[in-house]
């Protein structure tokens, strides 16, 4: 990750929760008292993210020891100590809640992308994410999404062309918008089409699209879209991806299924805080 776009997010969230000065923390102690923190899970999952949160600590005071006590993919249950914080109590307690919000969301994700990269293992199909994510965290999110287990789609509208249903319909017809928008791209630009129907999906593969996005297709039409096919485009299902149709939809043959519920519908992991003086 960009380590300069990961420090501005932290300092954006700081900012956000401390605008003028924390008037509890500021007021109670002094800056001399020392304590010693440690983070724990308080559920089972798969963490993602605690350089981030070590981050947290260290912009905020960079006289903070931070020590971390496992590494970011690993699986842990509850109890599990994730890492150690000392240093100013006063500076631990204003950097806490920040810390806490990106790892356990990040661990979130990466807890749900491993459970779906799990149930796919079997099949020669990858689970990727979509731009549905937190504005502003995509970057953490779609690296929690990788740490999971489960692999990125495109990271934002200048990465690859995306002809949905709305650029079609504007656009001319699939085969109108391809040949335009590739007379304009660089040769090193991949192009995806997304359709609605087996028609569309002739269409798209005899204009030379790089991918198909095969939308809310049921799994018999999308076996039928693979053998039509035939290997010779990237076939991606998209659009009611739920967990109960995951191994179902694998099985017909195509190459990707995109999951928006990747970022956009997971459960932040349970991660506590606690501090002690010393």
């Amino acid at each position: 990750m960009n380590q300069k776009i990961v420090d501005q997010i932290i300092i954006q969230a700081l900012n956000e929760d401390i605008p003028y000065k924390d008037v509890t923390s500021d007021n109670l102690l002094d800056d001399n008292i020392q304590g010693k923190a440690i983070m724990r899970a308080k559920a089972s999952g798969v963490v993602a993210g605690l350089k981030i949160a070590k981050r947290v600590f260290e912009i905020m005071d960079e006289r903070l020891s931070v020590k971390l006590l496992i590494e970011d993919g690993q699986k842990v249950g509850f109890g599990d100590e994730l890492m150690i914080i000392k240093g100013s109590a006063r500076s631990i307690l204003k950097a806490e809640r920040v810390s806490l919000n990106l790892l356990q969301r990040m661990s979130g994700v990466a807890t749900m992308a491993n459970h779906y990269a799990d149930l796919v293992k079997d099949y020669d199909v990858r689970i990727v994410d979509t731009r549905k994510t937190t504005p502003g965290l995509r970057i953490l999110e779609k690296y929690a999404v990788q740490t999971g287990g489960c692999y990125n789609h495109r990271y934002n509208l200048s990465d690859a062309v995306m002809i949905k249903d709305n650029h079609i319909e504007v656009g001319g017809g699939i085969t109108a918008s391809v040949k335009k928008i590739r007379s304009q791209i660089p040769h090193t630009m991949k192009i995806e089409v997304e359709v609605q129907n087996l028609v569309q999906l002739k269409e798209a593969i005899d204009v030379g699209a790089d991918i198909v996005m095969l939308d809310n297709m049921d799994n018999a039409t999308m076996k039928e879209a693979v053998e039509v096919n035939g290997g010779r485009t990237i076939l991606e299902a998209s659009g009611g991806i739920t967990e109960e149709r995951l191994v179902s939809i694998a099985e017909t043959g195509v190459d990707v299924i995109s999951v928006g519920a990747l970022t956009h519908s997971v459960k932040a992991l349970d991660i506590s805080l606690l501090i002690e003086f010393i």
